[in-house]
């Protein structure tokens, strides 16, 4: 039962349909105040040179989003976090650069539950990047964090060598939640495995945090349900957009001006 209550309180949103083959892509206002971030928190030292190769070479570009239901928002597919990414690149990338972005959501399940997938799903899909969202569960499941650390190594291990860049991406901050589980081991073994392996981390912990701490949104309050979840999915795809970005090391030629 605490499981479950845990898991409504941390979870932004729940499963929505995926963007269907041929939906026009949501367009790109310009960014609000509220998605403002200070340059460390989208920045990597390490990069992702099958991005790179992609874009320069003018070949399509393909990023599988693997994460839980919080990757997506009831009734908007268009607003959540994926669909704001994709949006954004192709505004930023060049013609005739073609991005599509598709989610596989293993709800859930904890890491090494996701992980033992990944050899079948790589088979099955042929991404130039691999966005992996995980944490949450294991965190909520208390999961002892020396597994979870193997268990993380073992994924991003199995996407590498399926030909892939792999992006982490750790939990979700919940102001609501701070104080009843505990993250912390979570997110330093995740940044261990990713600068163990020379892959970016992006910090969303970290990045909505700042958010709530500054004020930008109120991750605390309740009331306001699907409308503040679609403004910070719209945060988070510009933020993923732009660490993807940078931590391809793309020039502004490269880039639509």
């Amino acid at each position: 039962m605490k499981a479950k209550v845990l898991l409504s309180l941390i979870l932004l949103c729940v499963a929505a349909p995926v963007a269907r083959a041929g939906d026009p892509a949501p367009t790109a206002p310009p960014a609000p105040a509220s998605c403002e971030l200070p340059a460390y928190l989208l920045t990597s030292e390490s990069a992702l040179p099958k991005v790179a190769a992609a874009v320069k070479a003018g070949k399509p570009l393909e990023i599988l989003v693997i994460g839980s239901r919080s990757t997506t928002i009831p009734s908007s597919e268009n607003s959540s976090y994926p669909a704001r990414m994709e949006a954004i690149l192709k505004e930023k990338l060049p013609p005739p650069e073609v991005v599509h972005v598709s989610v596989e959501i293993q709800s859930k399940k904890t890491a090494e539950e996701t992980a033992s997938t990944f050899v079948k799903l790589m088979e099955a899909k042929t991404p130039t990047l691999v966005i992996w969202q995980t944490g949450t569960v294991d965190a909520i499941r208390a999961s002892d964090p020396d597994e979870f650390r193997s268990a993380v190594t073992e994924g991003v291990a199995a996407l590498q060598n399926a030909g892939a860049d792999v992006v982490l991406m750790n939990l979700q901050y919940s102001p609501r939640t701070e104080t009843m589980i505990s993250a912390q081991p979570f997110l330093d073994n995740m940044r261990v495995v990713a600068q163990e392996h020379g892959i970016p981390l992006f910090d969303r912990f970290a990045i909505m945090r700042q958010w709530n701490d500054q004020g930008q949104f109120d991750l605390f309050s309740p009331s306001r349900g699907p409308e503040l979840a679609k403004q910070v999915h719209d945060c988070l795809g510009r933020a993923l957009a732009q660490f993807v970005i940078d931590a391809a090391r793309l020039e502004p030629a490269q880039q639509q001006n």
